[in-house]
Order: structure tokens, then C-alpha cells, then sequence
């Protein structure tokens, strides 16, 4: 009886919830826009690489406010659906910010019982752009950067019962210097609608007093050892185990002291590629006095991402010391639905297995950054990933077809020092995730600024990984690659004999499809067809050409893109993800035909 009887509740709760939620807006949807739970979207915990059993999912319908900047909310105008931007239709606002304005969340929350004794850390997992965290009217936080995860430690602003949580942001936009990708106030061709406030999950959980904060793993598959740094929130004393397991027997261990790497040896690894991504678990446990204090669990793969010259000459990147063509598409992550986030896992998800299904290898996220699920997603199904930086600022004299010789666009201290600080967040963020093979500071010159030393810094930053200074233009002799951009055909028209030669970004084959458009009157590609069969001819007679060119140089290859984004209809899928344009058995054999130019 008892039990029929909280059944009964919670179905009643989730029945409320949707009364009071429903997507706003005329525009066309993901088939996953109507599995979304407004009493618990985006369910899953939010963290693959260091993940605790005990949790809260904070995500939901959370009070909100847009009020002219500087003012605080006198009432609540209404519900929006959290982790989903304001400007989304799956937020339930679907409303522009704007620099003039802030935009304030509010919610109550309890604290479990059973964690009255433990820290609480609340933890969001980005937010756009700037942003200042409040519990129970005590300031716990603020934060600056759309891309990154944060947390807070809020235990001493607890209060018995019903906390209040409340968070304010502020997001400029195009108008402001700060990273921002493809967002503008005003969205056309390939700049698209802008992202303010919490695009990602919310959380909190317990943890002791000292704790384990984070993580990171890097494999050397030369030596045959993974190298394990646990962050602690106190390095005072203490050790660290790792220890290694394949489907639950433990095949490696490794102990240090609280500060130190551990390392741990493996005599046969077993290696991740995309045919085979074979990923480890991974137990970390922090001992003091020779007590189990703290442990949380994460994965890691072995692999190796460099590049050398083959017996041509040809600078050829290898995965595992093996040459392979790395072949992907450009992955720019938007949902016509939910914009910067996906309606559900399962959508996040899809993507990347289409990617692969259709024989690419590889996807280029172009300037923007995912949630930790996504990189975790690329992970275990095997796909290599170039990261972008999201791009912000001004773009200086663009040049494609030589090396740059103008003057680098100078930045004012501020957007120099707000850029340095989130592309290193970024890259620790992402460190510990075996997909990504290679950073990208730049593209097409957009707020591109002293390249040379950005490119360095971000190579001692991460040797691990290759480094494209500059994708698609304003090229400079440094870093690893030389990355060509032309549309719609793939060209070499600059080769560098001392770097991996790569063509950047080519396609852009257009199919405005009835009845899956953003815009139906207003749309945009950058070469235009009216059929399955005519995209098919032409995605295969590029690729065609891209083959031919993999012996004059070409080591690696984007088409663009993934999916049309709003107004641009250049995707090999529709924009609500129901139409795949081409035939996908031809694109698929054309693609394995590329991926596997260089196996022998």
C-alpha cells in the first residue's frame, strides 16, 4: 500500500510538471524533444571521468527573471527548464537576454539526511557566460566563461529544511570579447542564435572533509605506463592508489603520495583506435592513517597520438605508431530544439553514431565545447576528436592562400587574459578523455591573436596532443599541422614538407528539404541541390578528389557538416536529425575507402 502510494505521487508530480512545461515555438524539433522529463531531464550523472554514487540531480523547472542589468527581480515571471539556455525552445521561455539585460534563476532544495555530517559541493556544469551563485542570500561563487564546469563548496551556507539557490547571468553576446563560437544577437548564414544562462547539468553531492576533486590521466603507450594525478582539496598528507581493471579483474596497480603522480605499468596494454575502443576502469582511492578517506571511480585508454614521415616523405599522422587518415566531420553541436544542449542523452549520443555508421573516423567540434557525457560518448564508441577553440573577439585581415603577413589582432589585456584562462580551463577539462587527439586554438582567423605563442603554449601545455594553430587561414610556420580550407571542392594549394598537411574543411553540399527547415523561406549553402540522388553524386565525386590527394600529401580531411544548423542547409542530416540526405551505403563505402588509404 505504501508503496503504491509514493507511485502514485510521483506520477502526480510528473503530471504537474508537464501541466506547467511545454516547449515553446513554431520551429521543427528532434524526435527526442518529446522524451524530454521536465520533472528530471538529462537524468545521467554528469561527470563519466570522476564519478561518486551519491548524488542530486538539480536539473528541472527552477524560477526565473530577465530584468534590465544591474537590477535584482522584484516577482518571478514564470518557469524556465533547466539545464536548456533561455533563448531554447525546450526551456519553456524561448526569450532573448541580450547585454542589457540579467538573467536570474531561482530554486529550493533539501539536503539528505544522510549527508549531514559530509561537505556539500555544488557543481555546474557550464554556464553562459557570466554568472554569480548565491545560497540562502550568501554568495558561494562566481564564474567567467560559457564552456568550463565549476564548483562550490556550500556547506557552511546550509540552513536546515529548505535551502534557496539562486544564480545571475549576464551574457554580452557578440557585443563582448569573451569565447562564444557561432553565437550573434542577430543569427544569418553561419552565425547562429545566441545561448545565455545554465546550458548544462546542475548538481551536488557529498564528499568528505578531504576529498578528491579531480582527475587526470595520461597514457604513454612507449613506456607502457598511465600516469595518474588525483587534485585534492588538501594536499597536506595522505596516499593515493590507482588501480586498473578489465571487465572487473584487476590487471595493474599503483601508489604516491598525496600531490604526486602515480604510475602504473602494464606489460601487454591493450590499445583504443576507433576499430577497437577498449577503455579501462579506473579506481582512485585516497588513504590517511590507513583509512579508506575517499575514492571515486573513472576510465582510461591507452593511446598514442603523434606523426612522422613516411617513406615518401610525407608527414603522416599515427595512432599507436601506425599511420592512419583521420576523416571526419564538421560537428557543430547545436539542436534546433534545446540550441547549445541536447534534449536527452540518447540525442547526444546520436550524432556520433551516425558519424561512425556512415565511416568516418573522426569529428571536428568546431568552436564549441561539449559536456563531459559527449567526449565520454566518443570515448567508448571510438571516434577520434579535434577540439576547437570557441572562437570570441575581433577577426584581424584573413588570409587562406598564404602565410600571414599582416598584423595579428591585438587584444586588450582583458580579453587576452580571459582567453588564456579558458582554453587552459578547456584543456584540462577535457584532458583526461582518450578521444581527443589534437587542440585547435584558431579558426579562420577569428579573434586570432599572437599565434605563435598561443601555439607553444598550448603544445607545453599538452604534448600529448597535436596542435593546429590555425585552422583555415592565417597560416604561420608552428605548430604541428597546416590546415587548408576550400569549399565545395577538397584543394591543396600550400604544402609544408615539415608538418602534417591536412584539408581543414571542404563540402558544404546543400539540400534545403522541405518540411525539416529552421527558416523556410530563408536558407543558405554553399552549393545547392534538389535530390538524394544529386548530394550522393556529388558528396562521392569530392571524395574522390580527397583520395587522389592523400598520395600528393593530405594526411587528414572535415567535410562539413554534420547536420544543417538553422539557416544553413549544408548538413548530411536534417536539422531535426529525421533525414540522413544522401545515400548513407555510399557515403559509408567511399568513407572506408579514405580511412583506410594509409593501412598496410
Amino acid at each position: 500500500m505504501k508503496k503504491s502510494l509514493i507511485t502514485a505521487l510521483l506520477l502526480l508530480v510528473t503530471i504537474m510538471g508537464h501541466a506547467q512545461w511545454k516547449p515553446v515555438g513554431d520551429k521543427i524539433k528532434t524526435p527526442w524533444a518529446e522524451k524530454v522529463n521536465p520533472s528530471d531531464p538529462l537524468p545521467e550523472y554528469p561527470r563519466p571521468l570522476v564519478v561518486r554514487d551519491r548524488w542530486s540531480n538539480l536539473n528541472g523547472l527552477w524560477n526565473y527573471s530577465i530584468v534590465p542589468f544591474g537590477k535584482q527581480p522584484e516577482e518571478w515571471q514564470g518557469e524556465i527548464l533547466v539545464p536548456f539556455c533561455a533563448e531554447s525552445s525546450l526551456s519553456g521561455v524561448g526569450r532573448k537576454v541580450g547585454k542589457e539585460c540579467h538573467l536570474w534563476y531561482s530554486r529550493s532544495f533539501t539536503i539528505p539526511s544522510s549527508w549531514s555530517k559530509e561537505r556539500i559541493i555544488l557543481h555546474f556544469g557550464a554556464v553562459d557566460c557570466e554568472c554569480d551563485v548565491w545560497v540562502n542570500d550568501i554568495k558561494v561563487c562566481s564564474h567567467q566563461g560559457g564552456y568550463t564546469p565549476f564548483s562550490a563548496d556550500i556547506t557552511d551556507a546550509l540552513i536546515k529544511g529548505n535551502n534557496t539557490l539562486k544564480v545571475r547571468v549576464w551574457d554580452p553576446s557578440d557585443a563582448g570579447w569573451q569565447p562564444r563560437g557561432k553565437q550573434v544577437a542577430e543569427p544569418k548564414g553561419i552565425w547562429y542564435t545566441s545561448v545565455t544562462g545554465i546550458w548544462q547539468t546542475v548538481w551536488m553531492e557529498p564528499v568528505p572533509a578531504r576529498h578528491i576533486t579531480g582527475l587526470r590521466t595520461t597514457p604513454d603507450l612507449d613506456k607502457g605506463i598511465f600516469r595518474v594525478e588525483a587534485s585534492l582539496s588538501d594536499y597536506s598528507e595522505g596516499i593515493i592508489e590507482v588501480s586498473l581493471f578489465d571487465k572487473g579483474v584487476k590487471v595493474a596497480s599503483g601508489k604516491a603520495l598525496a600531490g604526486k603522480e602515480v604510475e602504473i605499468a602494464l606489460s601487454e596494454p591493450k590499445l583504443w583506435s576507433p576499430d577497437s575502443p577498449f577503455l579501462y576502469d579506473i579506481e582512485v582511492v585516497l588513504w590517511s592513517g590507513g583509512k579508506k578517506v575517499d575514492a571515486v571511480h573513472s576510465y582510461a585508454a591507452m593511446r598514442k597520438i603523434s606523426y612522422k614521415a613516411d617513406e615518401n616523405g610525407i608527414m603522416r599522422m599515427e595512432l599507436n605508431n601506425k599511420p592512419l587518415f583521420h576523416f571526419g566531420l564538421l560537428d557543430q553541436g547545436w539542436w534546433p530544439d534545446g540550441l547549445y544542449t541536447a534534449p536527452t542523452d540518447e540525442a547526444l549520443a546520436f550524432d556520433i553514431i551516425k558519424t561512425k555508421e556512415l565511416g568516418f573516423n573522426m569529428i571536428r567540434k568546431h568552436v564549441k565545447v561539449e559536456p563531459a557525457r559527449w567526449y565520454y560518448h566518443c570515448d567508448r564508441l571510438g571516434v577520434l576528436v579535434w577540439q576547437d577553440m570557441p572562437s570570441g573577439d575581433k577577426t584581424p585581415k584573413w588570409d587562406m592562400t598564404h602565410y600571414f603577413n599582416y598584423n595579428e589582432l591585438e587584444r586588450s589585456p582583458e580579453s587576452e587574459a580571459g582567453y588564456r584562462k579558458e582554453w587552459c580551463e578547456i584543456m584540462d577539462y577535457l584532458h583526461s578523455h582518450p578521444s581527443i587527439v589534437m587542440w585547435v586554438p584558431f579558426n579562420e582567423g577569428w579573434g586570432q591573436f599572437k599565434t605563435c605563442e598561443i601555439a607553444e603554449w598550448t603544445k607545453s601545455h599538452d604534448p600529448s596532443r597535436l596542435v593546429n594553430a590555425a585552422s583555415g587561414g592565417n597560416h604561420f610556420m608552428t605548430g604541428d599541422v597546416l590546415d587548408l580550407h576550400h569549399y565545395p571542392t577538397p584543394k591543396m594549394y600550400l604544402y609544408d614538407a615539415y608538418r602534417v598537411n591536412v584539408m581543414g574543411e571542404y563540402g558544404g553540399i546543400g539540400w534545403p528539404m522541405e518540411g525539416h527547415l529552421w527558416e523556410p523561406d530563408r536558407n543558405w549553402g554553399y552549393i545547392r541541390f534538389n535530390s538524394s540522388a544529386e548530394v550522393t553524386d556529388e558528396y562521392v565525386k569530392y571524395a574522390e578528389m580527397l583520395y587522389d590527394m592523400i598520395a600528393r600529401g593530405f594526411s587528414g580531411a572535415i567535410y562539413t557538416q554534420t547536420t544543417d544548423v538553422e539557416i544553413e542547409v549544408n548538413g548530411l542530416m536534417t536539422y531535426d536529425r529525421k533525414v540522413i540526405k544522401p545515400d548513407a551505403d555510399r557515403v559509408r563505402a567511399i568513407n572506408l575507402k579514405i580511412t583506410g588509404s594509409l593501412d598496410k
